[in-house]
């Protein structure tokens, strides 16, 4: 048995798991901060790290981390019909709920009497706690020629995203507080967040997703996203 200490806590705009993209780096605008917290909230324990551009971040699934594990899973790459082993995939369920993400380090400030990173791209929920963080090496960790199994490329098919006249003037009055969430919205849902079983189909069903402090609407037609409502929580 091994103990570890939190360095901090990742302040994002997903306050739900459900949209959050599968992996790092595929929503850029996704933008927050990682906070240092108790003696980690150090100047010295930073130093150096603005002279990089993307880190890596060890966290903990903090939200799933009660609901256990399964030595199979199924993978949503492979549209939740196979299962593989859980040590071939990045399924949050894990026999010790840890995980590791890379993201762009966009700056270091110090406020609220914190050092706090701003980072973006990043697939984190809000409050994760953080174990670690590390810069990210490019002739060390960006390897080019390796085989990535049924993940070998980037998800090739991106949903078209519309919105209402409606959604349109809700975004109006939340764009001086969020000036990219109109972007975040659109790069979100290309994704489509649907379970892996109703991807690639009009189901003609109402979803809800949490970004920031508000809620976003939408639904499926013909192919594309269409955003009805964005308000508050």
């Amino acid at each position: 048995m091994y103990q570890f200490n939190t360095v901090g806590y990742v302040q994002s705009p997903y306050r739900e798991k459900f949209a959050i993209p599968r992996q790092p780096g595929l929503v850029s605008s996704a933008q927050g901060r990682l906070i240092l917290t108790d003696d980690y909230n150090r100047q010295e324990c930073i130093a150096g790290l603005e002279d990089f551009s993307h880190i890596w971040i060890q966290f903990v699934f903090h939200a799933t981390a009660e609901q256990g594990w399964k030595p199979k899973v199924r993978p949503p790459r492979l549209g939740g019909n196979r299962k593989v082993g859980i040590f071939a995939t990045r399924s949050t369920f894990r026999p010790n709920p840890i995980g590791l993400s890379v993201v762009k380090l966009e700056e270091i400030l110090y406020e609220d009497k914190h050092w706090q990173l701003v980072i973006s791209g990043l697939d984190l929920l809000d409050k994760t706690p953080v174990l670690d963080i590390k810069p990210y090496i490019a002739y060390s960790d960006a390897l080019t020629e390796v085989s990535s199994g049924f993940a070998q490329e980037a998800p090739q098919q991106q949903m078209p995203v519309n919105f209402s006249p409606q959604a349109l003037k809700q975004l109006d009055r939340y764009h001086s507080q969020y000036p990219q969430l109109k972007l975040l919205i659109e790069q979100v849902l290309a994704q489509d967040p649907r379970p892996a079983y109703r991807q690639h189909k009009d189901d003609n069903k109402t979803y809800g997703m949490q970004l920031y402090q508000l809620n976003i609407r939408w639904q499926v037609m013909a192919q594309e996203a269409v955003v009805t409502a964005v308000s508050d929580c």
